[in-house]
């Protein structure tokens, strides 16, 4: 970095300043985005609190609606973020923007359990590809040692939809709960898919699909930005074919731990609100404002984890950290019974660890992988890990049935974790910590 940086008439300390220009300039609105699709995809959890009722849908229902979203995900990941490599972030992230947001709206009208199941799935195929996009086109801003803290900044999008989704979430599903047009989680999906409509629309005109289109950046900060890529891409593995991702084990491993890793996070996203309603509150708007103390917690967890990990190297060994740190405060939500407090303790424990491991993930693929074979790769990882995001939900909801306990289900999603946490070990460091 300093040798091109000193060929391009640029400082180390004005490198530094044009990677805050540009953290500045792109990640609050990536941000803002990813908020949008976060709170559109586990806004059910808080609507189960009145939906199921309403419709007479069980756990076991809620679950497999919530978790065949990523049916959806999985079949169309790859294929989108080819399409966003080809085609440019900015009018493919839009699409999928506002896609999702009308799939998304299309809630409110569901009755049947088939219904549920529909919609839920093609929400999952119009959101497919936006979270490894955002991966992939934060790879063309930030070398690989600056990416830890990009994807922790990223990742915060996750405590700040919990934030604001909670509190929101239950003042609608009380403002709303004697509203004669339609009810109250109706009222929601309604409302929440707002943002992400106009949030789509300003994509096409404030994002910028690679750093040489920038026109904020001076034409000697293009130049450092797109050579510090290039330069690493070098020594990452770069196959021409995108398929070629199917036979490279490490790419494998890295899906089976971020499938256990995104048991646990979709563990808390879509049974947060029931967990805390099991200790015994029934007023909603009070479980939407407890439910976003955990979030707050995670943010600050995720910067310093991610602060840490790029400044010691070591992006493994923080990840298992977490992980394991979040199956143990998951393991405790499940244990502590008719207790509030500790359940929201337990709970804030397991949102820093799991959010913190989040973040941290993305830059292990992103240290070896190249191109198109980084475009197909992060991809595969995240559709086949999504999986995940079907299993988790439907595995709780299918326990809560069966064994008439609560608590298993949680214990069931700490497990996966803490192999997560182990079968990352299995990455050669070399390339982990690259």
């Amino acid at each position: 970095m300093s040798q091109i940086s000193e060929t391009l008439g640029v400082t180390q300390a004005g490198s530094a300043d044009v990677y805050r220009k540009i953290t500045w300039r792109i990640m609050p609105f990536i941000v803002l985005c990813y908020l949008c699709n976060y709170l559109d995809r586990v806004n059910v959890g808080f609507a189960k609190l009145q939906m199921l009722s309403d419709l007479g849908f069980s756990d076991a229902v809620y679950g497999l609606g919530a978790g065949i979203f990523f049916i959806g995900y999985f079949i169309f990941e790859v294929p989108s973020n080819l399409i966003l490599h080809r085609v440019g972030a900015r009018r493919w992230i839009a699409r999928i923007m506002i896609t999702w947001a009308i799939v998304s709206a299309l809630t409110l009208v569901v009755k049947t359990p088939f219904q549920f199941y529909l919609v839920r799935f093609f929400l999952g195929i119009a959101e497919a590809g936006f979270s490894p996009g955002i991966m992939l086109y934060l790879t063309y801003w930030f070398p690989a040692r600056k990416r830890g803290f990009a994807y922790g900044v990223y990742y915060i999008a996750i405590p700040l939809a919990g934030i604001v989704g909670g509190p929101l979430s239950g003042w609608i599903l009380t403002a709303f709960k004697h509203s004669a047009v339609m009810s109250a989680w109706q009222w929601l999906f309604l409302i929440e898919a707002i943002p992400a409509f106009i949030v789509g629309f300003a994509v096409l005109f404030m994002m910028v699909d690679k750093p040489s289109k920038a026109r904020w950046l001076t034409d000697d900060e293009k130049r450092l930005v797109t050579q510090a890529v290039e330069r690493e891409e070098g020594d990452k593995t770069a196959h021409h074919d995108a398929r070629a991702f199917l036979s490279d084990r490490n790419i494998w491993k890295l899906a089976g731990v971020y499938f256990c890793q995104i048991i646990g996070l979709y563990g808390i996203s879509f049974w947060l609100p029931s967990i805390i309603k099991d200790t015994g509150l029934k007023n909603v708007e009070v479980i939407g404002w407890l439910s976003a103390i955990p979030y707050i917690v995670a943010i600050p967890a995720i910067i310093l984890t991610g602060i840490s990990a790029d400044k010691f190297r070591s992006r493994r060994m923080h990840f298992s950290i977490a992980l394991v740190i979040g199956a143990i405060g998951f393991a405790a939500s499940g244990y502590v019974g008719q207790q509030p407090v500790l359940a929201v303790i337990a709970l804030s424990v397991a949102a820093a660890g799991i959010l913190s491991a989040l973040s941290l993930f993305w830059g292990i693929p992103a240290a070896f992988l190249a191109g198109t074979s980084a475009a197909a790769g992060i991809a595969g990882i995240n559709c086949v890990g999504n999986l995940a995001g079907f299993v988790s939900p439907y595995m709780v909801g299918w326990l809560n049935v069966t064994t008439h306990n609560n608590s298993i289900g949680l214990y069931a999603v700490a497990v996966f974790m803490v192999i997560g946490a182990f079968a990352v070990r299995s990455i050669s460091g070399k390339l982990a910590d690259h």
